[in-house]
C-alpha cells in the first residue's frame, strides 16, 4: 500500500539564540554525521530555552529530521516538547502538527495511542479550517484501523477524508486515500468496488505528473497500483488480465532501480500464471524473486514468496517440497508475528501433510480462536477513543466558557448548602432511632439471603462435579482407552514402524494431558471447533478408529450441510455423541462394519445415524451404563430425539434427530 508522506520543511533561523538550521548542508551528510549535526542544534535550543515561534518551529523541524533517520525515540521527545511549548503559548497552528508527529512516532508499536493523537490533531485542524490536514489525519486513522483489522471503521474514516478532499489539489493524499479504500474493500470482499477505487487512484498519476512531482516517485505509485489491481484480478479469477498488466511493468529498469518492487511484480506474475495453469518458467520466477528479497533481508516479502512457492509445488504434485516450503513459511510467520500468513500456512499444511495434519489442524484452530478473542476485545476500543476524546474536548470547551458562572454560583451554593445542613442536623436526631431499627431489619434480610446463596453454591458445585465426570468419561477416557489398547499391542513388537507408532501414541497421551488441563481451567469453553474444519475433525475422529480396532468405519455426510450456520453448542454435543458411540462399539460390539451417517432430514432437522453389525445387547437388561446415559442426556440438551435399537447377535442402531435452529432451554455440556 502506498503511504502518504510528510512534506520536507524549509530552514529556520532563531534570531534570539543565533541558532541556524541549514537543510542544504544537512542533506549532504551521512547518517552518523547528520545525527551529530541535529544533536548539536538540539543542545543549542535547550541552552537558550526561549519559547517563541521560531524555537517551536525548530523543535518540529528537528523532530521531522530524526523521524526520517528512523530515530523514533528522539523524534517523539522533540515532538512532545513542541506540543508542551505550543500549548503554553496557545499556538493553535502548531499544536495539531505536534500531535500529528507524536502519532507518527507511536504508530508502529502503540496503534491505539497513535489513533488518539491523530484524532486530537484532526479536530484541531478542522477547527482551524485546514481541510487538507483534516483529511490527512482521517487517512492516518484509517491506516491504523486497517492494520488492526477494523475494515468497516477504516472505510468510514477514508470516506470522510475523500469528502474533505473533493476540491483539493493534494494529489498524493487523494491517491493514498483511494488506494487505502481499495485495499479496505478488498478485505471486505467487495472486489468490484475495490477495483474501482484502485483505478481512480491510478488516474491521479497524470495529475501528479503535471504537478512536477518526481518521476521516480510517480513510477513507484504506478507499480503499486498495478500490483493492487492485479491482486483483485486474481481474486476475481481473471488471471489473464493480471498477467498482461504485470508483464508490461516488468522491465529491466525496474530491476536495476527498485529490486524489491521488481521481485514483487515477478512473484505476482508467477502466481497469476500458476493460477492460470501456465506452469512454464513459473518455478524459476518464484525462486528468482525469493532470491532478490532474501538478499534485501525483507522477511515479510520472503514469507509471501515462500507461501506462493509452496502452493506451486502442490500444483506440481511435489508434496514433499510443498510441505517443507510451507513449514519454513509457517516458522517465519511466527518469527515476524504475521498471524494471517501463519493461518494460511497451517490451513494448507493441515490439508496436505498426512503425517502431522491433525497437529496442524489443532494449531490452526488454537491460533484462530486466540485471534478471534483478541479481535473481540479490541473491536470497540477506537470507538471508545473517539467518544472519550469528543467528550473531553466538549467538556474543556464548556469549562472554558463557564468559569465565570462557576465563580458566581459557588458562593450562592455554599450559602444554600449551609442552610440545608442546619435543617438536616435538626432532623437527624429524630431519624436516628428509626434508622437503627431499619438497619437491624436489613441485616436480618441480608443474613437470610446469604443462607439461600450458600445453598445455591453447594448445589452448583454438585452439578459441576457431574459435568466433569461426563466430560472425562465422554472425551478423555475414550482416548486413554484407545491409546492403552494400542500401546499394549505394540509392546510385543520391536520393529521400526511399531516404534514410530508407539511415539505417535505417546504424543497422543501428551494431547490428552493438554485436554485434561483445559477441562480443569475452563469448563465453560465450548467453541473449540472452527466452522470451516468441523467436518474435517469428524472425519479424523472416525478414520483414527482404524488404528484402535478391526472394525471398518464408513462416514457419510450430506454435502448440503453448512456447518458455519450451525452454532457450536450443537457441534460440540454432536462430536461427543459420535465419540461415545464409537468407543462403545470398539469396546463391546466386536463389529466388522460400522457406518456413521449425517444428513438433513428436513429444512431445520439434522439426523445422525450410527449402526453396526456387532453382538448387540438386551435393551431391557443393559440400559443403565453411564455411556448410554450420557448419550441420552446430550441429546436432551439439544431438545432432540434419541432412539436405539439392539438385539443380541443382531447389532445396534442409534438414531438422533434435532432442530439445529432452536436453542430454547438448552444446557451446555463440554
Amino acid at each position: 500500500m502506498v503511504f502518504c508522506s510528510k512534506k520536507k520543511s524549509f530552514s529556520y533561523e532563531n534570531k534570539h539564540a543565533s541558532v541556524f538550521f541549514d537543510s542544504s548542508y544537512s542533506d549532504d551528510l551521512g547518517i552518523k554525521e547528520k545525527k551529530k549535526y541535529l544533536d548539536s542544534i538540539d543542545n543549542l535550543i535547550g541552552y537558550v530555552n526561549v519559547n517563541d515561534t521560531i524555537t517551536r518551529n525548530l523543535h518540529l523541524k528537528l523532530a521531522l529530521e530524526y523521524y526520517y533517520l528512523n530515530d523514533l525515540k528522539k523524534s517523539l521527545e522533540l515532538s512532545v516538547k513542541a506540543l508542551k511549548m505550543s500549548k503554553e503559548a496557545k499556538d493553535t497552528m502548531r499544536v495539531p502538527t505536534a500531535l500529528f508527529y507524536i502519532g507518527d512516532c507511536l504508530r508502529t508499536e502503540q496503534k491505539d495511542s497513535a489513533y488518539y493523537y491523530y484524532l486530537q490533531a484532526e479536530k484541531l485542524y478542522f477547527k482551524n479550517n485546514d481541510y487538507d490536514n483534516t483529511a490527512k489525519m482521517l487517512f492516518y486513522k484509517g491506516y491504523v484501523l486497517f492494520y488492526d483489522g477494523n475494515y468497516v471503521e477504516c472505510e468510514v474514516e477514508i470516506s470522510k477524508a475523500l469528502g474533505f478532499l473533493s476540491n483539493s489539489k493534494n494529489y498524493r493524499l487523494i491517491y493514498s486515500c483511494n488506494t487505502l479504500m481499495g485495499n479496505c474493500l478488498e478485505k471486505l470482499n467487495d472486489y468490484d468496488e475495490a477495483l474501482r477505487y484502485h483505478q481512480i487512484a491510478k488516474s491521479y498519476l497524470d495529475l501528479m505528473r503535471e504537478s512536477n512531482i518526481d518521476k521516480d516517485e510517480i513510477n513507484n505509485y504506478n507499480i503499486s497500483s498495478v500490483i493492487n489491481i492485479c491482486n483483485l484480478y486474481d481474486l476475481k479469477g481473471e488471471y489473464s488480465k493480471s498477467i498482461i498488466a504485470l508483464q508490461r511493468v516488468l522491465t529491466e529498469e525496474l530491476r536495476k532501480k527498485w529490486p524489491r518492487l521488481y521481485a514483487n511484480v515477478l512473484s505476482n506474475l508467477a502466481f497469476s500464471k500458476m493460477k492460470n495453469k501456465e506452469y512454464r518458467n513459473v518455478q524459476s520466477m518464484f525462486l528468482k524473486s525469493l532470491s532478490i528479497v532474501d538478499s534485501l533481508g525483507n522477511k515479510s516479502d520472503i514469507l509471501y514468496k515462500k507461501i506462493y512457492l509452496g502452493e506451486f509445488f502442490l500444483t506440481q504434485k511435489d508434496t514433499i517440497k510443498s510441505v517443507n516450503t510451507l513449514k519454513e513459511a509457517y516458522d517465519l510467520s511466527k518469527e515476524i508475528k504475521n498471524n494471517d500468513e501463519a493461518l494460511a500456512s497451517l490451513k494448507i499444511l493441515s490439508a496436505i501433510d498426512k503425517k502431522d495434519r491433525l497437529m496442524y489442524a489443532y494449531s490452526y484452530i488454537e491460533l484462530s480462536d486466540s485471534l478471534t478473542m483478541v479481535e473481540k476485545k479490541a473491536h470497540n476500543k477506537y470507538a471508545r477513543i473517539e467518544y472519550e476524546t469528543s467528550v473531553i474536548m466538549d467538556e474543556n470547551e464548556f469549562l472554558s466558557k463557564s468559569n465565570f458562572y462557576i465563580v458566581v454560583l459557588s458562593v450562592s451554593i455554599i450559602i444554600i448548602m449551609i442552610f440545608f445542613y442546619l435543617l438536616r442536623y435538626l432532623k437527624f436526631k429524630n431519624r436516628e432511632l428509626s434508622f437503627l431499627r431499619k438497619q437491624q431489619m436489613a441485616d436480618e434480610e441480608i443474613y437470610n439471603l446469604l443462607t439461600q446463596e450458600h445453598k445455591k453454591i453447594a448445589l452448583a458445585k454438585e452439578e459441576e462435579k457431574a459435568e466433569i465426570a461426563k466430560e472425562l468419561h465422554d472425551g478423555v477416557m475414550n482416548r486413554i482407552y484407545g491409546v492403552r489398547m494400542n500401546l499394549g499391542f505394540f509392546n510385543s513388537h520391536s520393529d521400526e514402524k511399531i516404534i514410530q507408532k508407539r511415539k505417535e501414541y505417546i504424543y497422543e497421551l501428551q494431547n490428552i494431558e493438554k485436554e485434561i488441563r483445559a477441562i480443569s481451567h475452563d469448563l465453560s469453553k465450548s467453541s473449540f471447533f472452527d466452522d470451516k474444519d468441523f467436518n474435517f475433525l469428524l472425519l479424523s475422529l472416525i478414520q483414527n478408529q482404524q488404528n484402535f480396532s478391526t472394525t471398518i468405519f464408513d462416514y457419510v455426510i450430506d454435502s448440503s450441510i453448512d456447518w458455519s450456520s450451525i452454532q457450536n453448542i450443537f457441534k460440540v454435543n454432536l462430536y461427543r455423541i459420535i465419540q461415545e458411540a464409537i468407543f462403545n462399539i470398539n469396546k463391546y460390539a466386536n463389529a466388522e462394519h460400522c457406518s456413521v451417517v449425517i444428513r438433513i432430514a428436513s429444512n431445520d432437522l439434522l439426523e445422525l445415524e450410527i449402526s453396526d453389525d456387532g453382538e448387540g445387547f438386551d435393551l431391557m437388561q443393559d440400559k443403565k451404563g453411564i455411556g448410554l446415559q450420557n448419550l441420552k442426556e446430550r441429546v436432551s440438551t439439544l431438545n432432540g430425539n434419541f432412539n436405539i435399537e439392539s438385539k443380541k447377535g443382531m447389532g445396534t442402531k442409534i438414531n438422533v434427530t434435532f432442530n439445529y435452529h432452536k436453542q430454547d432451554q438448552m444446557v451446555v455440556f463440554h
